[in-house]
């Protein structure tokens, strides 16, 4: 769900602070702000899945959102595709550390697209992932330097998934002490 509602800002009164009698909500982004924030280029993926050692995995991916999936490709011997290959739980965040500080987290199930094997299927959409990080030449000289290297292909489906936006009140009107989740406060 976008925008997630305990993360959105109550009507502020005119003092600024909420119905809750706190000083407001953090805001959430809207469905075409979170579009244009994953379709930016350069914004890491960091995926979380179980080990299958039974402790937890995160790893700084590269990917592409489309269709209103994130999606993402380990190689044949990434660890974490072991992960998934167990149980498909993920944690995915994609954030920012400077502006607003954009923020998703989506919490659901990775679902597999092509196994290993089938990268020609796919391999126009692993190009356009490579451009979104590096330079087209390199990204074509990448893929052919490891065109023999089996990838999978997954997607995380985020209308399935449970979802979280934020980002700072930097905008004209908004309270700037409006940084904090409902669930943090403990008065009403």
């Amino acid at each position: 769900m976008v925008g997630d509602a305990t993360l959105r800002s109550p009507s502020p009164d005119r003092n600024g602070d909420s119905a809750h009698g706190h000083h407001g909500i953090m805001p959430g982004l809207s469905h075409d702000e979170l579009t244009a924030f994953l379709d930016e280029p350069g914004h890491l993926l960091r995926l979380g899945t179980l080990g299958v050692d039974g402790l937890p995995r995160e790893v700084p991916i590269w990917f592409v959102h489309r269709d209103g999936a994130l999606w993402f490709t380990p190689r044949a011997k990434s660890a974490w595709l072991e992960d998934l290959r167990i149980d498909t739980a993920v944690c995915a965040t994609i954030d920012e550390s400077v502006g607003s500080m954009r923020k998703l987290i989506a919490r659901g199930r990775a679902e597999l697209v092509h196994d290993l094997g089938n990268d020609d299927e796919w391999r126009d959409l692993y190009r356009e992932i490579a451009c979104r990080y590096t330079p087209e030449r390199f990204a074509d000289a990448y893929i052919a330097d490891t065109i023999d290297e089996p990838r999978a292909l997954y997607r995380l489906d985020l209308d399935s998934s449970a979802t979280a936006t934020w980002r700072m009140p930097t905008r004209d009107g908004e309270n700037p002490l409006a940084v904090w989740s409902t669930q943090y406060y403990h008065r009403s």
